[in-house]
Order: C-alpha cells, then structure tokens, then sequence
C-alpha cells in the first residue's frame, strides 16, 4: 500500500506540503489543476510547475484527482469527440511527468452531495452529513446555495462556474436515462483507455456519491453489480475503479471487502473513511476508526493486505477538529490521524503475516 494525500494547490489549500511531510508514510500528493475548466487541455507548463513544488518536498505526483469530463460527454453530444480529444492531450501530458493512475467520475451536475458541511458530532466536532429527507424535499438550487458558499477554497464538483449553468444542465440531463449514460459512459472508455494504456495510466472511476439516484438523476457506479458491469464495458486493466469505502459504504447492502477481493487487480487507488448509518437513511462522516461508523475498515485494510495490494491509498474525508479552519472534509488534523489507524492496522497485519512465514518455515527446517 502506498500512502498519498489530496492536496489542493499552493494558494487554494489551508494544508501546507511543509505539515504533509510529517505525516508518516506519506510519498506522494494526489492533486489536479482545480482551476482548469472540465473540457480543457492540462498545459504541461502546468503540470511541471506542480511536479516541482512536490519534488521540494520529495514527494511524487503519481495520481491525479480529477481530470473532469466536460458534460457533453455525458450527454453524448456531437461535440464531445473534441472534448474527448482534449482529453487525451491532457492524459498525454500528464505522463509527460510520471503520472500512473487519474482518479475521475461520471456523474451528472454533482459530483457529491451533502447537506450539511459542519454537523456537529456527539464529540464536538463536525463533519460532513446527509440527511435523506432534507434531499428528497429540498430544492436542488438551494442545495447549492447551502453548499457553495465558501469564499475561500473551491470544492471539487461544486466550482461556481460549473454551478451557475445549473438550470441548463438539469434540463440537459432531463433527457439523459440510466442506460444511455452507460452508452455514453462506454463510448468514452472506448476511446480513451487505449491512450491511457499507450502512456501507462490506469484510469480509476470514483463510486457516486451517495450511490443512489439525487434529484433525478441517474446513477452508475453503485454497487458490486454494477462495478462489475462498469469494468466489462472496456475489458482492459487500464481501465479500473477507485474504491472508496464511504461513497459505496453509504449504503448497507455493499460489501466493501466482498468488491476488493473480487476487483483487486482493478483497483489503482483506493480512498478509505468511515461514515455512521442511521436507519432513516441519513449518515454522517465520522473517523476512520471502525467502532465509530458503520464501515469495517479494520476488515476493508485487511482485504487489502490479503489481496498483496500495491496501489495508492489515501485517507479521505476527515472531520474538522482542534478548531481547524479548512475546506470542508479536508483538514489536515483527522486525515493525518486517519492514516496512522490505517498504517497501525496495515502493520499489524505484516506481522502477522511474518510470524505466519516464520513458523512454516521452522516446520521445514
């Protein structure tokens, strides 16, 4: 397992590459050109420009954090074969600097959905929650309204440029069923991941989130089911999933550590959180320890460790706590302990191991 931490970009992240580096085990940044609009070429003037104020820090930027596709792609436009192409020039560059895995989503209008980014847990701090009927009777612009309001940091899916077509694209996708989008989700995977395996990067789909359908909107990467389907459409190993733990353990009928055994030479990148269920449909994020959510990530880390995982994992989500000010779900504090309860499971599993080892070979001597 090689650790790795999302970080936004000098100027647009309260967490410094300087604090990062204390983390142990953590080799590398997860990060994107938040700045550049989905549909884009990434310059490789860019790029470079990231890769050395990693390189200061003697971190790698193996994985990038999304490459995000234009919408036309979604909706099957003709104009998304530009966009497509657009796309392959960026995958292109970014191998230009060692980039092995691009971490990207196919959803429509929102890329994640919360309705509260600082509810408050029993232990005095908060985190991101979702409260199912608030959805179901709420307003998808005042959502957003509640949701994009941050002056300071922009929030991945929730960038106020995207946002303010938001009457647009929900009449755009009015016309979008389940089954075209997989069409549509096919015909990019058919064109891209031939270009991703010529430059050595394996594209790895986000789960949605939550894995249900929001305001409409249809849903394709939510269940074991479907990821299976998901990897068929391009039977590639370029073509993978980023497995993450909360998204698909939002809903109790996933079996998180059932997908890794069954998808593990599929899964380049995985996220690992925790979040608490509640039987109304609601969850909140919590830490990643196991007895403060609904997720077994002690068991997730161990389906890991059995299946020989050697991909980049990241702690995800954290919640905000010692009165840190940061951009929602990513402070340094909880992340930071996060990865320490993934590596002290991590670690006590390579013992275990070892002292299996030793004792087979004992029995040969």
């Amino acid at each position: 397992m090689r650790m790795v931490f999302r970080w936004f970009g000098k100027g647009n992240d309260s967490v410094s590459l300087q604090h990062i580096k204390q983390i142990p085990g953590v080799e590398g940044l997860v990060w994107a050109l938040h700045d550049i609009p989905a549909g884009e070429v990434w310059p490789l003037d860019r790029i470079l420009e990231v890769k050395q104020q990693a390189n200061k820090y003697g971190f790698q930027i193996d994985v990038v954090e999304s490459v995000n596709i234009h919408d036309d792609i979604k909706l099957g436009l003709p104009s998304r074969d530009q966009y497509i192409e657009n796309y392959k020039k960026t995958i292109q560059n970014l191998s230009k600097v060692g980039v092995k895995v691009i971490c990207y989503n196919f959803m429509p209008v929102f890329d994640w959905v919360r309705t509260d980014l600082f509810k408050p847990l029993e232990d005095g701090s908060t985190a991101l929650f979702y409260e199912k009927a608030k959805v179901v009777g709420m307003d998808p612009f005042e959502l957003v309204e509640n949701n994009a309001y941050n002056p300071e940091f922009t929030m991945p899916g929730w960038e106020p440029e995207r946002l303010k077509s938001l009457k647009e694209l929900f009449v755009a996708y009015s016309n979008v069923s389940t089954e075209s989008l997989w069409d549509n989700l096919q015909y990019f995977l058919e064109k891209i991941i031939p270009v991703a395996e010529m430059c050595d990067i394996k594209m790895a789909i986000h789960p949605d989130d939550p894995p249900w359908e929001i305001f409409g909107l249809p849903r394709l990467i939510t269940s074991q089911d479907n990821i299976r389907r998901f990897l068929k459409l391009v039977d590639n190993p370029y073509n993978g999933v980023t497995l993450c733990s909360g998204s698909l353990g939002a809903n109790s009928a996933n079996d998180i550590p059932a997908m890794i055994r069954e998808f593990a030479d599929r899964i380049p990148f995985a996220h690992i959180r925790n979040v608490k269920r509640f039987a109304n449909g609601d969850f909140i994020e919590t830490s990643h320890r196991t007895k403060d959510g609904s997720v077994d990530i002690y068991e997730i880390v161990k389906a890991y460790h059995d299946c020989g995982f050697t991909g980049y994992a990241r702690p995800d989500h954290g919640r905000h706590i010692w009165d840190e000010e940061c951009r929602p779900g990513y402070g340094l504090y909880d992340r930071a302990l996060g990865i320490m309860y993934l590596w002290g499971i991590w670690d006590s599993l390579e013992s275990i191991y070892k002292e299996k080892i030793d004792i087979v070979h004992s029995k040969t001597r």
